[in-house]
């Protein structure tokens, strides 16, 4: 299949194919007579796997790792299992700073009883927010 193809076959963009190509995580492809690529199932299978990693926040790097890896299927899972530790705990730190943005964002909306944006707790609190974070 040429890339426009495999790109709506996996959700991705066509640069983005063509970027995975030139990181080298998807062996490059055929050319055809025409010199535009061809892909087949091991390329899709790759990049549909590529996809969902990033998808699930996986770096860039962590992706490179899990391929290598999944590249020997006979090696140990303690690697992955690490990979997947060290993501955990960054889902972790997010979910716990999505959690305590929240309840901020509640205490400003639940207190803003005002009329106007010049009288606006939630404005005001954004604005406090951003001058303590500039000065």
């Amino acid at each position: 299949m040429k890339i426009g193809e495999i790109a709506k076959q996996t959700g991705l963009k066509v640069e983005t194919v063509r970027f995975y190509e030139a990181e080298g995580l998807i062996d490059p492809p055929l050319r055809s007579g025409g010199n535009y690529r061809l892909y087949g199932r091991s390329h899709l299978d790759r990049l549909s796997f590529i996809k969902r990693s990033r998808d699930l926040g996986f770096t860039l790097d962590q992706v490179r790792a899990l391929l290598r890896l999944s590249d020997d299927p006979r090696a140990s899972c303690d690697e992955v299992d690490a990979i997947a530790e060290e993501h955990i705990a960054v889902i972790d730190r997010k979910l716990a700073d999505l959690n305590a943005l929240r309840s901020e964002i509640v205490t400003w909306g639940g207190s803003c009883k005002a009329s106007s944006i010049a009288e606006c707790k939630v404005m005001d609190a954004l604005t406090s927010s951003r001058a303590s974070v500039t000065t």
